[in-house]
């Protein structure tokens, strides 16, 4: 695989691309009132003290509400979440027609996840045409199921065994 030409955009996008990924949905209270956006940019990064990461775009209409919040909820998404993971691609006001609850700083938290992280952000860092944006768990909730997963620009699901 030695190639003597340099990559095009789109090659090493479709190389991203073969990385399979979970789903999150990522939310936070703007001052216009509920956001959320879908995110594939996640990781845990420390259990002490508890930190996880993920990554908006710099091009994101939805960019700036979050990397200036003080607080977001990041939701992993089951299987069966497809088509409230592909809305929040496109929009982020999709509150009115979802089961949620706001967190006690007002943060939305939705319903039926199957794990969920609520954050205090810790830093946000430049990462280029994205934003390191690291958070402070202050809780976190999960249940069984089926994840989500996003692979070469589809969604699909997962198949143990």
């Amino acid at each position: 695989m030695t190639r003597m030409e340099p990559f095009s955009d789109r090659e090493l996008r479709d190389a991203f691309g073969r990385f399979a990924t979970g789903v999150t949905v990522v939310t936070t209270l703007s001052p216009t009132g509920p956001l959320g956006i879908t995110a594939n940019s996640f990781a845990s990064v420390s259990l002490d003290p508890p930190l996880v990461l993920w990554l908006p775009a710099r091009g994101s209409s939805r960019f700036a509400p979050f990397t200036e919040c003080e607080a977001f909820a990041i939701h992993i998404m089951g299987a069966a979440q497809t088509e409230t993971s592909g809305a929040f691609v496109r929009e982020g006001d999709l509150f009115d027609r979802l089961d949620w609850h706001a967190a006690a700083d007002g943060t939305p938290l939705l319903d039926d996840c199957l794990a969920r992280f609520h954050c205090a952000t810790h830093a946000v860092h430049d990462a280029g045409d994205h934003a390191i944006v690291l958070g402070r768990v202050l809780d976190a909730e999960h249940r069984e199921g089926e994840p989500l997963v996003f692979q070469s620009g589809r969604f699909g699901g997962f198949r143990s065994g």
